[in-house]
């Protein structure tokens, strides 16, 4: 891809593996192949898609994906040792195009107090690895951990190694974001003016926002010849993140002239994806974000006002419409049909089969029913709605409820709940008093469930500006240990909290039932890697 054109930035996305990692931001397999699907319309040359060897369930997303994706290289990380190797290869071998990225620690402090190895250990390790990925993949990816504060003759030698044994793609990774622009282009430079045969591979950069300078990193990196940003929709991933996608491709959109790169990204696609992941994972995009916030467009200051009106590009640098945002949104009502709304989810960036758009249809009308005007939020918290739906048979589901609450009178819910199990027609009730009628509304439904969860983080919102919109409720609970989180909309916030409150539960007494079901599996669930 990089030997064809010089000038070409191959955008490397790790939001399904370095961004699920950010506290709250783990996502069901439906979810992660909605991303993914998300991500291949966006334009994206690889996807890292998961860390197989660390669960079960990872295994299985990178193995689904592979199957269904088509276009971007599939990538499936693994540390250098045989059993992640072999884990990772068998779940990226469904791919057409697949690849297996390795990562191995390389500074100084890793090595004495991580790793326990010596400069030498780390040398044979590499070489032993990638020959060994090798064997399963042409495609092999190499990451020296913590590159930023590794010795650079050492550096140096680790990479001019990998090489050798076959690596074709050399990743310096900013583990900790302690780098800052000049240090980073340093070391780039010093690699490709030092490193024999570093132009037989793509030198790659994954940089993390710790000090806030994680794009400019990259940037100056890719000014030093780095071909490849490793970055993550809305900048998520561990700590304070990683470099994010949308600013990456922007600042080499919009500052063509002075980069003189490109890539491949259907930039028209930013907006919808930033979105998508943020109804998808809970965490919202604040509001002043670059590129994708909602006040990236706006304008308040009155002289600021007036430049727009007079000339755009007075203080717009960019077109809203470039990267996905609608000067005015498309309104649609009770009289809209079928053809439009799928025209509308298509444009929001969804994939949705024939029996998901109809179910979705059908809340549609039912909304618009309720409300004068049905906005892109809400249009997007219905799909969203229909897709967490769609993340398996749901064991218990809500009928009903009551809440009575007032000043200087006592707060109870009465909830109405059918089990997956119970003949047609049988519905279990039972009711709680409770501190406000949330805390009464959740106890309730634990009663008749008989599953107790502590709520960790519960929020609401108005999904769109108008008074009557649709109420969105997020919530994360710890059960047994584990946490998870989940989100519902309704134009009651007290029906979107105890939708969101019954989904959490289900996936924990589903994932139960999964536990005794299957078989003993060795491969360690606890891994996480920093890379």
């Amino acid at each position: 891809m990089a030997a064809t054109d010089p000038n070409r930035v191959i955008i490397f996305d790790t939001t399904l593996r370095d961004g699920e990692q950010s506290p709250g931001c783990s996502m069901t397999l439906p979810e992660k192949l909605e991303m993914a699907h998300a991500l291949q319309n966006l334009g994206v040359d690889v996807i890292e898609a998961g860390f197989p060897i660390a669960s079960p369930g990872d295994f299985e997303s990178v193995a689904e994906i592979a199957r269904q994706i088509h276009g971007p290289i599939i990538c499936g990380l693994a540390r250098c040792n045989p059993a992640d190797i072999d884990r990772a290869a068998d779940a990226v071998k469904h791919s057409k195009k697949p690849r297996i990225h390795l990562f191995l620690a390389t500074s100084a402090i890793h090595r004495e107090f991580k790793l326990k190895m010596s400069r030498e250990d780390i040398l044979t390790r590499t070489v032993e690895s990638v020959k060994r990925a090798r064997d399963f993949c042409a495609d092999v990816e190499f990451s020296p951990e913590d590159a930023a504060r590794t010795e650079l003759d050492f550096l140096s030698e680790v990479v001019e190694r990998a090489i050798e044994a076959g690596a074709t793609t050399l990743n310096i990774p900013d583990t900790v974001g302690y780098a800052v622009p000049a240090h980073y282009a340093a070391i780039i430079r010093h690699l490709k003016t030092t490193v024999r045969n570093i132009d037989r591979c793509v030198l790659s950069v994954h940089c993390h926002n710790d000090l806030g300078m994680a794009v400019a990193n990259s940037l100056a990196a890719l000014g030093e010849g780095a071909r490849q940003v490793e970055c993550t929709i809305n900048g998520i991933g561990e700590r304070a993140g990683n470099t994010a996608l949308e600013e990456i491709v922007m600042a080499l959109k919009t500052r063509q002239d002075y980069y003189g790169l490109t890539t491949g990204i259907e930039t028209k696609f930013l907006g919808p994806v930033s979105r998508k992941l943020s109804n998808v994972t809970g965490m919202q995009v604040q509001r002043n974000k670059a590129i994708v916030g909602r006040n990236a467009f706006a304008h308040e200051a009155g002289i600021h006002q007036d430049g727009m009106l007079k000339n755009p590009n007075t203080y717009e640098i960019m077109r809203p419409e470039d990267v996905g945002i609608s000067k005015t949104e498309l309104v649609l009502g009770k009289h809209s049909g079928r053809a439009a709304l799928r025209e509308r989810v298509a444009h929001l960036g969804y994939h949705l089969a024939d029996e998901q758009l109809n179910t979705v249809f059908a809340d549609f009308k039912k909304l618009a029913d309720q409300k004068k005007e049905v906005f892109d939020a809400d249009i997007e918290a219905l799909i969203e709605t229909q897709l967490q739906a769609n993340s398996g048979g749901k064991l218990w589901s809500l009928v009903g409820f009551t809440s009575t609450a007032g000043t200087g009178s006592q707060t109870s819910a009465a909830v109405s709940l059918r089990h997956r199990d119970d003949p047609v027609g049988v519905v279990r009730r039972d009711a709680a008093p409770g501190n406000g009628p949330i805390d009464a509304l959740f106890k309730a439904i634990a009663r008749v469930t008989g599953v107790t969860a502590k709520v960790i983080d519960y929020r609401v919102r108005a999904v769109s500006q108008d008074m009557d919109a649709l109420g969105e409720a997020h919530i994360e609970v710890e059960y047994n240990g584990k946490r998870s989180s989940a989100r519902a909309v309704s134009l009651d916030v007290i029906e979107a909290s105890a939708l969101a409150y019954l989904e959490v539960l289900n996936r924990f007494v589903q994932q139960q039932l999964r536990d005794r079901l299957k078989p003993t599996d060795n491969v360690p669930t606890n891994v996480v890697p920093v890379v």
